[in-house]
């Protein structure tokens, strides 16, 4: 698949099949995870493979949709805040960026090899910070579900170019 058809096809799919991912669909897309950029290379997350039908239940605490657990991974990206860079000029850790270039990679890597993902932000942090047995300096980003999708996309409207881009002279 061409790049351009990878970023234009992917969407945010809210339903998926009972069909087990090939482990080497989900390699593929935790590869992805190991060559994001993150701010000095620092590396600074971990990114955890969740059964969905065996956590069901726990998932279901952390976001209840239910197609959120339809899939049979949940992906979570963890950012490990002590050891992401910190900007010495003004005191800002990238971690949460980091993390977010991390599940940015994976869930194009799903959509290169026919996977649906759903980028989920909304979620109960402190039920998944329980769930996943996080230490204090390990904060959960982002989750997504990971399988093939039983979901049409949605309508999402997109910005032209004018509306957001300056240009600096």
């Amino acid at each position: 698949m061409e790049f351009i058809d990878v970023i234009t096809e992917r969407y945010s799919v809210r339903g998926y099949l009972d069909k087990p991912v090939e482990d080497e669909k989900l390699e593929y897309v935790l590869k992805a995870a190991t060559i994001a950029p993150t701010g000095i290379n620092a590396q600074p997350f971990k990114v955890y493979v969740i059964d969905a039908k065996k956590y069901k239940d726990e998932l279901s605490k952390i976001y209840g949709a239910k197609w959120f657990t339809e899939a049979p991974y949940v992906l979570c990206v963890v950012a490990e805040i002590d050891k992401a860079w910190t900007r010495p000029w003004d005191g800002r850790n990238i971690a949460d960026i980091d993390a977010t270039i991390v599940m940015d990679h994976m869930i194009l890597a799903a959509q290169d090899v026919g996977l649906g993902t759903c980028y989920i932000g909304a979620f109960k942090k402190y039920e998944a910070h329980k769930f996943l047995n996080l230490k204090e300096n390990e904060e959960p980003i982002l989750f997504t579900p990971l399988g093939y999708g039983n979901a049409e996309p949605r309508e999402t409207p997109r910005k032209e170019l004018d509306e957001f881009v300056v240009y600096v002279d």
